[in-house]
């Protein structure tokens, strides 16, 4: 039996460990500032949706969470002890940029059964302003009725032409979660896709300017490891 909201071959005792240990890792590199946490539902199936600009948005996310997160990790990053360590606390490989329907069905599972599945709907990283997006989240939705619940983060990248940062302001917004009604076909996903984005990406913009307004640099170029 695969332990509550995680998929099969997962340990729940290492994969909270992994969440505790993921809450305090980045405290000596940033000042995290996270808004809206309160929002995170529960109970219940969600579908964490966010933007993606650096390779440490999925660790604070994962950490700031108050529930099991599963993510999709890309494939080359399941190699050895840290291949191990991942599937353990339950997350799931994909195959970026081609068609992988395994994954998808896993996580939909996860979801079927109350669980927390977080995405990254660009695919890949960027500017992390949502500009595209991919349908992989509306059929998730579509397949398990979840909640999609949106979460900006920004600061992550460093500021174009500056240099190394010393503990930058790292901000998150966990936005209000909302249904998706997912249309059959291509043309449903797609709609359902494009309504996904615009939500992400608005809530993306609204972060941008509060930062801006706090005085913090809102777009980076070079991704803060």
């Amino acid at each position: 039996m695969s332990p509550a909201g995680l998929p099969p071959g997962a340990s729940a005792r290492l994969h909270d460990a992994a969440r505790f240990v993921g809450t305090h890792l980045f405290k000596p590199a940033y000042r995290l500032r996270i808004r809206g946490l309160e929002r995170v539902p529960r109970t219940g199936p969600v579908l964490v949706v966010a933007n993606h600009s650096s390779m440490v948005e999925p660790q604070i996310i994962f950490g700031m969470l108050p529930r099991r997160p599963v993510f999709l990790v890309k494939e080359e990053m399941f190699t050895g002890a840290v291949g191990w360590f991942l599937r353990r606390i339950g997350q799931v490989p994909v195959r970026r940029g081609e068609p992988d329907r395994a994954p998808l069905l896993t996580t939909a599972n996860v979801l079927k059964d109350g669980g927390v599945v977080a995405v990254f709907p660009e695919g890949t990283r960027g500017e992390g302003d949502v500009a595209s997006a991919e349908r992989g989240a509306a059929w998730l939705v579509r397949a398990s009725g979840a909640v999609v619940l949106p979460i900006a983060v920004r600061g992550t990248r460093r500021p174009e032409g500056s240099g190394r940062r010393f503990r930058p302001r790292v901000d998150i917004l966990v936005g209000e979660p909302f249904t998706l009604e997912v249309g059959r076909g291509r043309a449903g996903l797609d709609s359902a896709t494009e309504r996904l984005r615009d939500e992400l990406a608005g809530l993306v913009a609204t972060l941008d300017e509060w930062r801006a307004a706090q005085g913090e640099p809102v777009r980076g170029k070079k991704a803060e490891l």
